[in-house]
């Protein structure tokens, strides 16, 4: 089992990745080791692959910064669930293969630190002894989360993923 890892309202992508561990200004260096870096420093020093973000409304506003999402994708986060996203976070984090789910009532049923489990292909989310039905991804989310990432889905297929999808 997994981890919840419970934020609020408006976390924005200087708190996901602060500026300067952007890649281009540490280009040695892994940006998932950056992750809530100083926002949430348990976090950076803690979570393991699988883990699961549940947030409040707004995750991810403030810049367009790709990295934000990268960064939890690099830590191998398995899931991130939130009443709302910031429309250019979400995006960013469907191209890199992030399952991202809007689920405002199971927000508040979910408590930092919780036994979790997140079966993307028929959006359960587990947690402790309780399951939740989630919305399901889209068809085409949920063909570039199975290749990786929009970038491999194309290279390995040489289509778009929503071309894919429609069969």
């Amino acid at each position: 089992m997994s981890r919840v890892w419970k934020f609020g309202k408006d976390v924005d992508t200087d708190q996901i990745v602060p500026g300067r561990y952007a890649p281009y200004m540490r280009p040695d260096q892994d940006v998932g080791t950056a992750a809530f870096i100083e926002a949430h420093p348990e976090f950076n020093e803690h979570a393991k692959p699988g883990d699961v973000i549940v947030a409040d409304d707004n995750f991810g506003c403030g810049s367009s910064r790709e990295y934000a999402p990268l960064s939890l994708r690099n830590r191998g986060v398995g899931a991130i669930v939130a009443k709302s996203f910031a429309r250019i976070f979400y995006r960013n984090a469907v191209n890199l293969g992030i399952p991202v789910f809007i689920a405002p009532d199971l927000v508040d049923a979910c408590e930092d630190g919780e036994s979790v489990n997140v079966d993307v292909d028929t959006a359960v989310m587990t947690v402790g002894e309780k399951e939740y039905q989630l919305e399901p991804l889209p068809a085409f989310a949920l063909e570039i989360y199975r290749r990786g990432g929009i970038a491999a889905c194309v290279r390995e297929t040489g289509k778009f993923p929503s071309d894919i999808a429609e069969g």
